[in-house]
């Protein structure tokens, strides 16, 4: 069953993460626990509740493109245009960190920033309206199933957390693991792990992109 979230959702999950929370919500694939990717603090607590090996690096996540594209000033213009044509989408983006941005989230590789900007179904259009990134994972136990109801959380990740936002039964497969790193010099990319993007709609998205 779909529930739609309105603006006192959005602007509750904002100030939870801006307030050092972690934060339990629907994304366009899966359900992900968020915090802000520049609080080391929540970012620890973050880790524990998931039981995810530290050094290992999380997504940034912007909801909307063009706040990502406006913080994000040293992105090449032909990263930009990849960027474009790609998002929003259900993919993660492996991209060259530049500005050595968001420690709490990118852990032991500075040099690699992991970029979702969702496509957000009408149920959820009400995140659009938060224009800061928040550092998101799964919300699942490190290695274990993806919730795509907030039912499959654990229930130790969802009583762990100060929000959690319902947003019903979501897609259930995970976003596409693209790698840009070399786009800019090479214009290569790789996919790392396929997901809810084919590998076959990334290749027809960046035809032509230069």
């Amino acid at each position: 069953m779909t529930v739609a979230l309105g603006s006192a959702d959005a602007e509750r999950l904002r100030a939870c993460v801006a307030g050092g929370g972690v934060a339990l919500y629907p994304t366009d694939t899966v359900y992900g626990l968020c915090c802000d990717p520049d609080d080391e603090d929540a970012a620890a607590r973050l880790y524990r509740l998931k039981g995810r090996p530290s050094a290992r690096p999380a997504a940034v996540m912007f909801f909307a493109l063009a706040p990502a594209l406006a913080a994000l000033g040293e992105l090449h213009d032909s990263e930009r245009a990849a960027l474009r044509a790609l998002l929003p989408g259900p993919l993660t983006l492996l991209l060259a960190n530049r500005g050595r941005r968001f420690a709490a989230a990118c852990r032991t590789d500075s040099a690699t920033l992991g970029l979702r900007v969702p496509l957000l179904p009408a149920s959820l259009q009400a995140l659009a309206a938060i224009e800061a990134p928040v550092m998101q994972t799964s919300a699942n136990h490190s290695g274990e199933p993806d919730a795509r109801s907030l039912q499959d959380v654990p229930s130790a990740l969802r009583d762990g957390v100060e929000l959690v936002l319902d947003g019903g039964e979501l897609p259930g497969t995970p976003s596409t693991v693209l790698d840009l790193r070399e786009w800019d010099g090479e214009r290569s990319w790789h996919v790392l792990r396929e997901g809810a993007m084919t590998r076959t709609a990334v290749a027809a998205a960046l035809d032509g992109v230069r």
